[in-house]
């Protein structure tokens, strides 16, 4: 029996306002900026500017940051950039209800941008014109000996016991009490295709996996994920490294300096990836991972039942922790408004618990 979307979301838009071209990056709040910076360069990002204020840190490609942590009391994830193709994109967003105007985004790299919330309340920043900046040198991916394949010969396999050089920012995904409003914005506004969409047994999704439209050049399979949950929340976030090895040192390198291991190392069913999971410190889950699909805009989306053996095709099984939020009273009384409120279901949260829980 064919699996059928049985709700008008997710579903990529005839015409969208514009059509994001690139994740550019991620605002979290963040009360110590120090332990911060710490987990981050164990991670493998790299400082860009430090002040007071804020802090921004960069991957290996030639973006001027990708991932900026904001002096605050309390921590919390803000939202996210995506990078448009012209002013025009600009300008068009712009017009939208509860948009800023085009500003200088004073921001590394500069350029302009405008500042929206999609329904869920995350900060978007759409931004042009940022300059580029010199990429980081970086290793090449270690040539392996597979099957009757010598490519190395009289020269032992030796990757370097450092952080893995991160090359870019690759995805994010967020947890959606207003699941229907929230994905129709981005398919709407931002043009992001579904390649995957995991579903409940009454045909609601529970997981969609969204990608750039970048026409007949290949996207990865996704860099916006969202997730059915009982409130608004980061789930976690990925960056991309150079090859298996680079994920396997990851891992060996948060050990050694006492990070907390969240899931992994596995391979992911939808999306491919060779995949490792680690929490900053204040529990954020940060992804390393490499060899993932890409699709270009003409590939269908897929749609398959959710399930946690579903989440990766070798590897250790998600622990049930890695889901499943931590309660606290504020939590739970804004998951009882939105159910109270009918967005989410009560009945489709505990069809969701059922099956990762």
């Amino acid at each position: 029996m064919a699996l059928v979307l049985k709700t008008a979301q997710p579903a990529r838009h005839p015409d969208p306002t514009v059509k994001a071209q690139a994740l550019a990056y991620l605002m979290f709040d963040r009360p110590d900026l120090d332990e911060t910076e710490r987990f981050l360069i164990d991670f493998g990002l790299v400082r860009a500017l430090r002040t007071p204020e804020a802090l921004f840190l960069r991957a290996a490609e030639s973006s001027a940051f990708c991932y900026v942590a904001l002096k605050a009391d309390k921590p919390r994830f803000r939202g996210l950039g995506l990078r448009v193709r012209s002013r025009y994109d600009l300008e068009r967003l712009s017009g939208l209800p509860g948009a800023s105007a085009i500003e200088p985004a004073t921001w590394p790299g500069g350029g302009e941008r405008v500042r929206l919330k999609d329904p869920s309340g995350f900060e978007v920043h759409a931004v042009h014109g940022a300059s580029p900046v010199q990429p980081l040198e970086r290793r090449s991916a270690l040539a392996w000996n597979v099957g009757g394949d010598r490519v190395r010969v009289d020269v032992p396999q030796r990757p370097p016991h450092a952080p893995p050089e991160v090359l870019k920012l690759g995805h994010v995904v967020l947890e959606l009490a207003d699941y229907q409003r929230t994905a129709g914005w981005y398919t709407r506004h931002f043009g992001f295709i579904p390649s995957d969409v995991q579903l409940l047994p009454d045909g609601a999704p529970a997981v969609a996996f969204m990608r750039l439209d970048l026409g007949s050049t290949p996207a990865d399979h996704h860099t916006l994920a969202l997730a059915q949950g009982p409130v608004d929340a980061y789930s976690h976030s990925a960056y991309e490294v150079v090859d298996a090895d680079a994920v396997g040192m990851g891992q060996q390198v948060l050990k050694e300096r006492g990070w907390s291991h969240a899931w992994g190392i596995g391979r992911h069913l939808l999306g491919s990836q060779v995949f490792d999971y680690w929490q900053d410190p204040y529990g954020a889950k940060h992804e390393h991972y490499t060899d993932g699909d890409v699709f270009t805009a003409d590939a269908p989306t897929g749609f398959c039942p959710l399930s946690r053996q579903g989440m990766a095709q070798w590897g250790q099984e998600m622990p049930k922790s890695f889901a499943k939020p931590k309660l606290t009273v504020p939590l739970v009384l804004a998951a009882l408004k939105n159910v109270l409120s009918g967005k989410p279901s009560i009945g489709r949260l505990l069809a969701l618990a059922r099956i990762m829980f």
